[in-house]
Formats: C-alpha cells, structure tokens, sequence
C-alpha cells in the first residue's frame, strides 16, 4: 500500500484560528436544521463524541439533501477533483461534481482532506456512495494520481476510470518545461511546437492506429522515446487518451470540455488566501451562485424560442425536447449533415452500413451500421455513446433514409427540459406518496418538493396575473403547512403528556427526542 501523505500541515489555513471547531458546528448545524444532510468524520465513528481536534485531523466528508437530488438525475458521469490542493489553492478541498441538462457543474458532495493515503481516499469513496444510496455512477473521471486509482479500484471496480486530461497536460508541462517552452527544430518542421503537438496528439485523433502513429512520431521528433514519464502516460492510456475511452459515457459535449480543467464549480470563490472558515462560506454561495444559473437556464430554455436552421421535423422535434444549450449541440450535428453524405456500402438482410465522410475529407470517413428494422444505429466515431448526443453521422444515414424524427432511444433523458421529472423515461411524471418518517422517506420528499417548487417558479413568473396568481397560492399554501404542524404538534403533545413524558419537539423536521 502507498504510504500516506501528511498534506495538513502544509496549509496555513489548517489548526489555529477555530477552523475545526468551526467546520464542526457548521456540520452539525445543518444536520440538525435538515436531517437528510449526511456528513462523515474519518476515525470517529460515534459524531456525538466528534471535537476541533478530529476535524482538524481528519478528513471530512459532506453532502446535503441538494446534492443527493442533482445525483439522483445527473449522477451517470462524476467527477472528483482533488486540484485544490495544488499551488494555485493550496486547499484541502475535493468536490464530486457532474453536469446538469444545461451542461453546467452541478455539486455531489465536498470533503477536507488534510491527510491522504489509500486507505483515507478508500474511506472517502465509500462514504459519498453511502451518502448518494449505495449508486455508482457510469464513469468517475479523477486527477492522474495514484492513489485514487488504487482506491476507485477498490470501491468501483465495475466504474469507468477516466484520469482528467488537464491535469495530465499541466505535469506534462512542468516535467518537461525546457521542451515545451522552446521551440524544437526537426527535419520537417524547423519551428516545431512540441507542447502543441502533444495535444492535437490526443485531441485531433479518431483511431487507435493513429493515436500510436502520432505518439511515436512525437517521441521519434523530439529525442523523447526514452522519456520516464511519457512511458509512464503511454502505459496509462486506456485511462485517459480519448480513442480508447469513447465508449463510455463521459457527459462531455466536446473534446475541449473533456480537456478542460475540473475544478470549475468553484472557481472565482477561493483562492490561495482562503481559510477554512471562509472556505465554508463560499462553498454555499457557490452553490447558491450556480442554483440561480440552472434557474435562469431553465428560464431561457422555456421562454427563448430557438431558431431553426432547417425544414427537419427532427430539429422541431429536438428544439421541443431538448434544454437550450444541447439543443444547440444537436443543431450543429444535424446541420453538418448536409456536407457529410452516407453512401451505403454493405446490406446484409436487416443490417445495413453506410459510409459518412465530409466532403473533400473522405480520408476520414465513420462507418455507420444499422438495423433498418428497430432503427437503431452505431457509428464508429462513439459520439452518442460518449456524450450522449446524436452524431452527424448516423443523422446523415437517418436523412438518407427520410427519417423524419428521431428514435426515442437516441434521446437521452438527462439531456432534455424533463430531465428532473420523475425517475421514469422522458415525460414521465412520477410523485409518490410516502407514509413513513424514515430518513430515505424524507429525503425523496424533500427532493420532490424542491423539484416541484422549482418548476412552480418557472410557470409564476410567466406574466405579472401569473406570478399574483402564484403568490396568493404560496400564501394560502403556508397558512395550510402552518395549521398542519401545529396540529401534530398539539397531537404529539397530549400523546406524550398522557404517557406521563418529558420531551423535546424540533417543529418542522419532524425529528423528535423523547425521555420517560
């Protein structure tokens, strides 16, 4: 096992000043005012005997009744970023983040690390995946180190690995600064880039073959071929070199979002000179930051009529379903089909293949099979399967064959304006009943109402009438949840004196603690 890494003393902002204490009351404030906040301190398995001294020592991990709902919808691709950590923060901050329908951040969890090692990055994993019900995600996309591979492998052995590409760019950068900040004269090119070939290496690829090919090439032109780290980075391939990873889904819309840094969701909120106690604040106006951008998305996604480019019943069809930011992505896709034909090249009974090439860039054709049957269709690019968005290939292959709409198994829920309604396929409306006061009850509730009261909010601020007409029902709504908890209140109380009970009642979370 790799040995551990003491990093808490190397932050000022760790000890001293209250910071533990603070992060104590902080967690158990939230958990008292809403039971479905989950928090874990490693080492301490009782938190009523929890003190500064154990958070100040040891790793904290939390997450809230927000965060288990935006996993509940957009949990298939997760990422944990571990890059605060590094010189540009100097934080021992790690976040679990996704993309919501808009393709923005969305949180699943935070966590202090101020001590890491296998077995602490083995507890942290456990304990997010208790926190989110015991579901793992599709893919988990990671910082290239170590010990978080051990430990996803430990935890997820059944979940995609992808090691984050920027982070890879970045040390590439470091451990080999004399190569790439000058310029490398080669027979071919006598202002050869190497830092910029390196990337269209892994970015501007489409196959295997040609991935090796260019990658041997670099090595071969720079004097490279005996490089520690580029071996190293070569034998990590399948983990982070996109040809190897496309058929998995990832959730991003581009390879420039796949190559982008992972620590977005909290940027502009901390920096270097950040303390713990700070540190704390600005996650929730972070959150709340990026609440009010998903809100405003999906006003816009409603109220802003998209512009067709096309007659396609398929755009209408996609501008109706899809948010505002992929039905953009698709839009592109499907105009790109007028400069990419699909000529079919094999029929063999219900399977067809066609051949989609741009013109003037036949040399990069994708082959696209489908059973003409159940029009279901695979191309060789794995865009849909990746990102979870048509490519311009099969829509090609569709338009040869006049399908005018697209197949509800090309329409990926978590992409659409419904992606929060229900648990069901796209449209459906699902809100159960609960009769039992169990914390996995009031966490479903408290997702459904918070979902409710969103889409409330959507449709009273349409118009002046509509948002009078909304606030006299949220009014006569309070009244009724007012008069409802006074009269379990009132109930609870003549119970209880009955039995002859002293007793303490938290109105409103319907979290009691008796004594008799």
């Amino acid at each position: 096992m790799a040995s551990p890494r003491n990093i808490g003393q190397n932050y000022k902002t760790l000890g001293g000043g209250g910071g533990g204490q603070y992060v104590l009351d902080y967690l158990k404030r939230m958990q008292a005012e809403k039971p479905c906040f989950f928090y874990a301190i490693q080492g301490v398995d009782d938190l009523s005997n929890a003190n500064a001294n154990n958070v100040n020592v040891n790793n904290v991990f939390w997450a809230d009744a927000a965060s288990k709902a935006n996993y509940i919808y957009f949990g298939d691709a997760v990422r944990l970023d571990t890059s605060y950590r590094s010189k540009r923060y100097r934080l021992p901050l790690a976040t679990f983040t996704g993309l919501n329908h808009h393709a923005q951040p969305v949180l699943f969890g935070c966590a202090l690390l101020f001590n890491e090692s296998q077995s602490s990055f083995i507890w942290l994993l456990q304990n997010w995946v208790r926190a989110m019900s015991g579901h793992h995600p599709v893919s988990i996309t990671t910082d290239l180190d170590p010990l978080i591979k051990m430990a996803v492998e430990h935890v997820l052995p059944n979940v995609r690995h992808r090691f984050c590409s920027w982070s890879i760019f970045k040390e590439t950068q470091e451990k080999l600064a004399s190569v790439c900040q000058t310029k490398t004269k080669t027979k071919t090119n006598p202002a050869f880039e190497f830092e910029m070939e390196f990337k269209k290496c892994i970015n501007e690829v489409e196959t295997i073959e040609e991935f090796e090919s260019c990658w041997l090439s670099l090595l071969d032109r720079c004097a490279l071929t005996d490089n520690e780290w580029l071996q190293s980075l070569y034998n990590a391939r399948h983990h982070w070199v996109h040809v190897y990873m496309r058929d998995t889904f990832f959730g991003d819309l581009s390879m420039a979002e796949a190559s982008s840094p992972v620590n977005s969701f909290f940027d502009g909120f901390v920096n270097a000179s950040t303390t713990i106690q700070s540190l704390i604040k600005q996650c929730d106006k972070a959150i709340t930051s990026w609440h009010e951008k998903e809100l405003k998305a999906d006003l816009d996604t409603i109220n802003i009529t998209p512009v067709l480019k096309t007659p396609s019943p398929m755009e209408k069809q996609a501008a109706n379903l899809y948010t505002r930011r992929i039905f953009m992505k698709f839009q592109g896709e499907l105009v790109e089909t007028l400069a990419n034909p699909a000529t079919k090249i094999d029929d063999s009974g219900t399977v067809a293949a066609y051949r989609v090439a741009k013109f003037g860039e036949e040399h990069k054709a994708h082959i696209v099979s489908i059973n003409e049957l159940e029009m279901k269709a695979n191309c060789s690019c794995q865009m849909f399967e990746f990102s979870g968005i048509i490519c311009r290939h099969i829509l090609s292959v569709f338009r040869a064959k006049n399908v005018l709409t697209l197949p509800s198994q090309y329409i990926l829920k978590r992409w659409t304006r419904d992606a929060k309604s229900g648990v069901g396929g796209v449209g459906d409306e699902i809100i159960p009943e609960f009769s039992s006061d169990s914390q996995e009850s009031l966490t479903s509730r408290y997702n459904n109402l918070r979902q409710e009261a969103i889409k409330f909010v959507e449709e009273g601020a349409k118009s002046i009438y509509i948002y009078n007409v909304a606030m006299n029902a949220l009014q006569e709504a309070r009244k009724k949840v007012a008069t409802a908890k006074k009269k379990k209140f009132d109930a609870t109380q003549g119970s209880l004196e009955a039995n002859g009970c002293n007793h303490e009642i938290h109105a409103g979370e319907d979290n009691q603690s008796k004594t008799c």
